[in-house]
């Protein structure tokens, strides 16, 4: 019997002093009239008539005050400054609380199939947030996967404390503070646990698409003219830039935005595409995602560890030939900046962890 996961994503709903209301389908018509510049794609992609969109657009014009988007014979379609502003809201609002909802719905299905005959093996990874890990919970097969995103640290402590099967955590190749290396190796032991080989990823700074600023390097963030937004402090990539900046001499208090922090590396790359940021601090997927500049700064290699007991159970067997499968790989080959070369391979904790 197939079982459909549950799905939860933020909504909006708009309601005005006298109580008028209207819901968010006016979102999809904004993408794409932002994405292909013709209301006619627009209505296409949103699943309505030309004329409903039309009609859907005075209505919200008219429900604001003021129109959102602007039709310009011969020359298409474009969002005004409103427009913009609305659909850039709803991208950063999806882009912050998407963890969180992943979280709540990995807890509802697993208590869904709680209650079905049949319960596939149940496999817990603690990991932290990455374009590369939502794909294994739309890949898992003949296991179910009970995901909840937190920091790598907070997923390492997770696993020590037998919270998880799998945690999962990110390690600059070239980069590597000593206190984050030692941070980590603290909640590993060599004999009682296997790391599995996951991907690797770039790590850069985000950037305008047309870079108006000629932003190319970490001391460019130092200028004062450039707005940065920085990632929350526990983050690894938070990790990784203050080591890079420690590395290179520059000073966290002479970048303008340094303490702004944003949750995930698309709500990072939201923020500057609404235009309330000149750069951020991420993977290159983010940038692609939301139409930015990307300059490449450091490659990270993204591990898996769990115990080396639990290797032959039902549900890591399935995990591991997930991690196998062409279609996995395949998914995380068309992300932006991202390889799964080996992934599956497991690693000798000591050959990774041996400075």
């Amino acid at each position: 019997m197939h079982i459909k996961k549950v799905q939860i994503a933020p909504a909006w709903t708009f309601r005005d002093e006298q109580g008028r209301q209207l819901e968010p389908q006016l979102f999809a018509i904004l993408g794409g009239v932002h994405d292909s510049g013709k209301l006619t794609q627009a209505a296409e992609q949103a699943g309505i008539s030309y004329r409903h969109a039309w009609n859907l657009l005075n209505k919200w014009a008219a429900f604001f005050g003021a129109p959102l988007v602007e039709l310009q014979k011969g020359r298409g379609a474009s969002l005004t400054r409103l427009g913009e502003k609305l659909l850039w809201a709803e991208q950063r609002i999806a882009a912050r609380l998407t963890p969180q909802l992943d979280n709540l719905a990995s807890e509802l299905n697993m208590e869904i199939q709680r209650t079905l005959e049949g319960i596939k093996p149940v496999l817990r990874l603690h990991a932290s947030h990455g374009y590369a890990v939502a794909e294994l919970a739309r890949h898992a097969a003949d296991y179910q996967l009970d995901l909840q995103y937190m920091s790598a640290e907070e997923a390492l402590a997770s696993f020590s404390r037998g919270q998880c099967d799998v945690a999962g955590f990110h390690l600059p190749v070239t980069y590597l503070s000593q206190a984050l290396y030692e941070r980590y190796l603290g909640y590993l032991k060599p004999r009682a646990h296997r790391l599995i080989q996951f991907i690797t990823r770039q790590q850069g700074l985000m950037v305008k698409a047309d870079n108006p600023l000629a932003i190319h390097r970490l001391d460019d963030l130092c200028r004062p003219e450039v707005r940065f937004i920085n990632r929350e402090q526990n983050a690894g990539t938070r990790a990784l830039l203050d080591e890079m900046l420690r590395r290179f001499r520059l000073e966290p208090k002479h970048i303008c935005g340094y303490i702004t922090e944003e949750y995930t590396h698309s709500a990072v790359a939201a923020h500057i595409a609404a235009g309330m940021a000149d750069a951020g601090f991420g993977v290159k997927q983010a940038a692609v995602q939301f139409g930015l500049g990307f300059i490449p700064l450091e490659q990270e290699q993204y591990w898996l560890v769990c115990r080396a007991d639990s290797v032959d159970q039902a549900a890591m067997s399935c995990f591991i030939q997930q991690l196998y499968s062409q279609g996995f790989q395949q998914a995380v080959e068309q992300l932006a900046g991202y390889c799964a070369d080996n992934c599956g391979n497991f690693v000798d904790l000591g050959k990774v962890f041996d400075r």
